[in-house]
């Protein structure tokens, strides 16, 4: 009997490890950090793991058709968080794409003089990747600057549950004091607490031989509860799970442009940080069946969604998932909304699509904000007109009069300027917001509407 191929794969990947990275309690707002070559280390390997694992031929999950010593960037698209922790999640696609797609002596060109020139580094690929920053797209990183996620949080700290948790902590709080430094010793403040003390236990010698034992696996029992709690909801489109709410519609939309024969791409990497992987967990009910998701996943951790399609005559597209957590496992199939097996495409998307954020727009109104950041430093209310402070439409319109008086004065030297500092975009006649450099026009229903 054939077995579904992978005709393609969308990667949930979590940054390496990296420094100390404070976030405020209520708002979620992240203190600058920076990765490590440990972090780095960490996301290579779990390139070099997908590599072998989807463009090895000889592997079971081998995607068919894909290239595989030099990128076809029409096959690849690279989405990177860059809000919170941007620089370490950065620089983790970075190291997740070199191990990837290594350096290839076949990177190479023949000049006109028939000079022979390879890439740097041995055949380094260049690979190149889609920022996402909160301030004009909220795919990402949408739990920031949300009014009626803050208020969540609050109610969650104020819950029964919240201060019972907190009441059977306080002796560890009272022991732990010792080895924060100052650092507020409550469930509130849990994840800052354990972010110290595991980067600490990681990167200080004399602070790992100064810990107690089952001090990090406390900090880190604590720390999953309450993220898992701020981050997990039981109702599907619950304002809990924001962070995979966003996030699908990246996912949902690759997904289809897999399934869509004319369509090249084949892989999607989207890396991000630990919170939707817990809200993704939960949305689509996986905590039911493996409750050990209800977790803060680890360093370089991935959740694989493969598009497999069935052998004729039924060639329907079916999705697995496989989660990985950190980089020491291999990956282990899950099921969502108590499948026992892969699950239909159409069906996915079917439960999934009235949760989904598709726009600004549509995260204002779930996160109840007067206005969704747009660009020119002008806001964008929930019915998509612009508003704004007074200081914001002054800065638009001397913008606006600066772009005009450029494109009046019709000079040579204000031409060459512009020729120097412009970089087309694919389709550019469209919305800015609604370019993506997929290589392919002809879907453009498939395109993102952050």
């Amino acid at each position: 009997m054939s077995h579904p191929e992978v005709h393609g794969v969308v990667v949930l990947a979590r940054n390496g490890d990296r420094a100390e990275a404070w976030q405020d309690p209520v708002s979620y707002k992240t203190g600058s950090t920076t990765s490590t070559p440990l972090g780095e280390v960490q996301s290579h390997q779990l390139g070099a793991f997908l590599r072998k694992t989807y463009l090895d031929s000889s592997s079971s999950s081998h995607i068919r058709g894909i290239a595989t010593d030099l990128v076809d960037l029409k096959e690849v698209h690279v989405r990177v968080k860059v809000g919170g922790e941007g620089s370490s999640v950065f620089d983790s696609a970075t190291a997740v794409l070199q191990g990837l797609f290594p350096p290839n002596e076949k990177n190479r060109m023949t000049l006109a003089n028939e000079t022979t020139v390879v890439a740097p580094l041995g055949g380094y690929q260049y690979i190149p990747v889609e920022t996402v920053e909160p301030v004009n797209d909220r795919s990402l990183e949408p739990w920031t600057d949300c009014p009626a996620f803050q208020e969540r949080v609050k109610k969650i700290h104020a819950s029964e549950d919240f201060k019972k948790k907190n009441q059977d902590a306080q002796k560890f709080f009272h022991t732990l004091k010792d080895f924060v430094f100052g650092r507020p010793t409550t469930l509130e403040n849990m994840y800052n607490l354990y972010d110290y003390v595991s980067s600490e236990l990681v990167h200080n010698k004399t602070y790992a031989h100064r810990l107690p034992p089952t001090y990090i696996e406390q900090a880190r029992g604590l720390a999953d509860w309450r993220e898992n709690a701020i981050f997990g909801d039981s109702q599907m489109n619950g304002l809990g799970n924001i962070a995979s709410r966003a996030a699908l519609s990246s996912i949902l939309k690759a997904l289809q442009r897999i399934a869509f024969d004319d369509d090249p791409l084949q892989f999607m990497l989207i890396e991000t940080t630990y919170q939707p992987f817990i809200s993704l967990f939960h949305q689509t009910q996986m905590v039911k069946r493996h409750p050990e998701l209800k977790a803060i996943p680890d360093y370089g951790s991935a959740l694989a969604i493969e598009l497999r399609r069935a052998p004729p005559p039924d060639a329907r597209e079916f999705l697995r998932f496989k989660f990985r957590n950190g980089t020491n496992s291999d990956f282990d199939t899950v099921h969502v909304f108590d499948h026992h097996e892969d699950i239909p495409l159409t069906e996915f998307i079917y439960r999934l699509e009235n949760s989904v954020i598709n726009s600004n727009a549509e995260w204002a109104r779930a996160c109840r904000a007067s206005s969704a950041t747009s660009w020119f430093g002008l806001s964008q209310g929930e019915d998509g007109r612009a508003t704004g402070t007074f200081m914001d439409m002054v800065l638009g319109m001397g913008l606006f009069f600066l772009v005009m008086l450029l494109a009046w004065s019709g000079s040579k030297a204000v031409q060459r300027y512009r020729r120097r500092a412009h970089i087309r975009l694919p389709n550019e006649e469209a919305p800015i917001a609604e370019v993506v450099n997929y290589g392919s026009n002809e879907k453009s229903r498939f395109t993102h509407s952050f």
